[in-house]
């Protein structure tokens, strides 16, 4: 496989991570909802299907899988959390990839702790945390469950997140209010965008309100290449409880 292609493989499936922030406690807050939602994803002219679920777990927490594959090479990452108002507080992360691009990522927190583990390539870090650090699955999460609770979504939001050696920091700007060609039909959605320090890179995401903030587009672009992921399918709430629901529209 030549260098560009599997540089193309590590983007698709790595996938953007963009979101989320420091928010407020809010004892009435309107909870996230179960869902399932499938993604295809675009670079170099290659197509690979994401599936991702979020689950409600019976202690309360949540937990967040995403994945796929394609060719000899693919993804599975897992996100544990629990909810506590309008915060998401992670537990744990793990990325294992297979085939060719076979590489592990871990970030654990400790409750009470003023530090956090991440696994990197193979080596343990310890990271400095602070309330409102989170994961690069969790953060998706907590962006969708500000808008949910702010009496105005159409606002920046600071992002925290652990991820390999570091804490990083940044805002996602919001561009505008816009309305989405998607395979669930016409969608409203709110345009948000993270600036990178490299003038090379650019990352933009689109969030549909009527499917309680679900990301519906990304574009990520890093030297001159697009990364686009765009979403084909979904279904909201408990299965177990209305297995019939299906997302194209609240």
């Amino acid at each position: 496989m030549t260098r560009p292609c599997t540089r193309a493989l590590q983007a698709l499936l790595l996938g953007v991570a963009l979101v989320p922030g420091l928010l407020w406690a809010n004892p009435a807050a309107t909870p996230l909802q179960p869902y399932s939602a499938e993604y295809k994803t675009m670079a170099h002219g290659m197509e690979l299907t994401l599936q991702r679920q979020l689950e409600s777990n019976a202690d309360g927490s949540y937990t967040l899988t995403n994945g796929g594959k394609i060719m000899v090479v693919g993804f599975h990452e897992v996100s544990v959390f629990r909810v506590d108002g309008t915060e998401v507080v992670p537990r744990s992360y793990v990325y294992q990839g297979s085939g060719l691009i076979n590489r592990r990522r871990e970030v654990h927190f400790t409750q009470g702790a003023d530090t956090l583990r991440s696994l990197y390539k193979g080596k343990w870090y310890e990271l400095p945390y602070t309330e409102g650090t989170l994961d690069r699955m969790s953060q998706l999460e907590q962006v969708r469950l500000l808008l949910l609770n702010r009496d105005d979504p159409r606002g920046d939001i600071p992002v925290r997140v652990a991820d390999a050696r570091k804490i990083k920091s940044y805002v996602l700007e919001f561009v505008a209010e816009e309305t989405l060609d998607t395979p669930l039909g016409a969608l409203r959605t709110l345009h948000f965008r993270r600036e990178h320090d490299n003038p090379e890179r650019k990352s933009d995401m689109w969030l549909a309100p009527e499917l309680d903030y679900l990301m519906v587009r990304t574009v990520h672009i890093e030297d001159g290449n697009p990364v686009e992921m765009i979403l084909t399918s979904a279904s909201l709430g408990d299965p177990a409880q209305d297995a019939g629901q299906a997302a194209t529209g609240r």
